[in-house]
């Protein structure tokens, strides 16, 4: 009798959980802080709709007609170790693969790193870096100082 009890109030909690579980529909409720926060980041262009705007709507301006200037951004880097000649050849064959993007060689001791690109958003590094995945082991998106061309 003692486990007759224990065993029929589990079975009668689980009947009910399943039951439960049934339901054809979910209601959300929706706090309306969110909406709030949601319209003003809108208004102020900080969501990513506005983010992939800003990069869809920028040109590219030409090195020789614009002038170099320098802005906080975004590299992706390809290599950190203390051989400087493996940093040497690790920028010379990304150059060789993708001619269109600088690359840049910094010493902080007892390491060289090897950094890639000048991007002005972290979304345009991040797919940069998805690619070098393929190529490059441990690499990594860094904010820093970029040059652009305005």
């Amino acid at each position: 009798m003692n486990k007759i009890v224990p065993t029929f109030v589990l079975l009668l909690g689980l009947c009910l959980c399943v039951q439960a579980q049934n339901t054809e529909y979910v209601q959300v409720h929706k706090d309306s802080v969110i909406q709030m926060l949601q319209a003003y980041r809108a208004e102020e262009g900080l969501g990513p709709a506005a983010l992939n705007a800003k990069e869809d709507n920028s040109t590219k301006k030409n090195k020789s007609e614009g002038t170099r200037v320098k802005e906080r951004g975004f590299r992706v880097q390809i290599y950190s170790g203390s051989s400087r000649s493996e940093a040497y050849d690790v920028q010379s064959r990304f150059k060789a693969q993708f001619k269109e993007y600088g690359s840049y060689i910094n010493y902080e001791e007892p390491n060289y790193r090897v950094k890639v690109g000048d991007f002005t958003s972290r979304s345009q590094a991040n797919r940069f870096r998805n690619i070098l995945k393929n190529y490059y082991n441990d690499v990594f998106v860094f904010t820093e100082d970029i040059w652009v061309y305005q």
